[in-house]
């Protein structure tokens, strides 16, 4: 088995010490080398999950003091994928900070006039979707698609299509995970989509990059509870 599968074993493993555990935000993890035992695994290996714990938002290294949950991964979580395939998932987030900000950035410098009347009409779709009861999956991944095809590069579109299975599954997680709180939540998210489209018709170029980056941070903290 590679070191990577191992990470994601481990990875998977503290986040049920997490959940089987019910520890709280703030409560302290197992030590490296506790875990390492417990798993019958390196601290090396340990060290890699808990790193890329930190990076997803869910565990807090405190120098000296060992690593600490920061945000509990939200129960409803189960429902849209098998926990061992949390790290996978979840890992996809780091691949889209650097795939769609840039894919952003250039969709407003190249867009057509065409792509820009298909990234709004899949806005509207995708506003129509979230405002109502009905699954809105397939809209966000509509508009997030439609942006990356407005970079005219289609490698873009190879490697945002190759994550398609992980990224649908975040985003079923997250509409039903929002729906379950207050209202705003969802209103949240529409703005961020429509400040991202707002920048790509300016042709605000930065502006849409960083938009891209806030929404997806935004996401990636809206699947925790």
């Amino acid at each position: 088995m590679t070191e990577l599968r191992l990470a994601d074993r481990a990875y998977t493993a503290i986040v049920r010490i997490i959940t089987d555990d019910k520890l709280a935000v703030g409560d302290r993890l197992p030590s490296e080398a506790q875990l390492a035992t417990m798993f019958s695994m390196s601290r090396t290996i340990v060290r890699e999950a808990l790193a890329r714990l930190a990076s997803d938002g869910i565990t807090q290294a405190r120098r000296g003091a060992g690593s600490y949950v920061k945000r509990r991964p939200s129960e409803r979580l189960g429902t849209h994928m098998p926990m061992d395939a949390l790290a996978t998932t979840l890992g996809t987030y780091e691949v889209r900070f650097v795939l769609e900000a840039e894919a952003a950035r250039l969709a407003a410098l190249r867009r057509s006039h065409h792509q820009l009347e298909a990234i709004e009409r899949a806005l509207e779709a995708l506003r129509g979707a979230l405002l109502s009861n009905a699954p809105a999956h397939d809209e966000d991944w509509i508009l997030h698609r439609t942006i990356v095809e407005a970079t005219a590069n289609a490698a873009f579109l190879l490697v945002f299509d190759h994550l398609h299975e992980e990224v649908m599954r975040i985003l079923r997680a997250g509409v039903d995970i929002s729906r379950s709180r207050p209202p705003e939540v969802i209103g949240a998210m529409m703005e961020e989509h429509d400040a991202i489209v707002e920048a790509i018709r300016a042709a605000d170029a930065d502006g849409a990059a960083l938009a891209m980056r806030w929404h997806l941070s935004q996401g990636r903290k809206r699947l925790m509870p």
